[in-house]
């Protein structure tokens, strides 16, 4: 299960398929995108790294046993350095199932993404595609993301929900 939520954590924060979009978004205030079984908020400052867009999921809501996509539009500031890591907790209710720093560079590696680090500075949408196992509970998940650079500066700030009680 947590594989699925770290793909959201890994690609919102490495931007590994490059686009050429050129438009650019201010960010003033954290971002909520709350539905009733899942959402997420940005939780990040201005002077983060990682400006993140939008985060879409398909199906919406997400389903226990079925592929979910995930696609993630956003702006690296600078280039995204190896070394570049996530701090991931996920909690069912509140109980904690899993704290653990990740390095962005290698998952990415690992989820076969076509961009490897370092991340060029530029605009970016990432899509990726995994199976939720059927063994999820019906319960509700959170996720807390936390990005940072080699240099321990901040990169991206992101809080995941979904209820699979629904």
């Amino acid at each position: 299960m947590h594989s699925a939520f770290l793909l959201f954590a890994s690609f919102a924060a490495g931007g590994l398929v490059n686009t050429a979009t050129t438009e650019q978004v201010g960010f003033n205030a954290p971002t909520k995108q709350i539905r009733s079984s899942w959402g997420y908020t940005n939780c990040g400052e201005p002077t983060d790294l990682i400006q993140l867009k939008s985060l879409q999921v398909t199906p919406d809501p997400p389903q226990p046993g079925k592929s979910l996509t995930i696609t993630v539009e956003g702006e690296a500031r600078e280039t995204i350095e190896d070394g570049a890591y996530v701090d991931v907790t996920v909690k069912v209710g509140r109980i904690k199932i899993l704290q653990r720093e990740f390095d962005i560079c290698e998952e990415a590696l690992k989820a076969n993404a076509s961009v490897t680090c370092p991340v060029e500075k530029g605009e970016y949408t990432v899509t990726q595609t995994v199976e939720l196992p059927r063994e999820i509970p019906p319960a509700p998940f959170t996720v807390e993301v936390r990005g940072y650079t080699v240099e321990d500066d901040p990169l991206v700030c992101l809080d995941i929900v979904a209820d699979f009680r629904k």
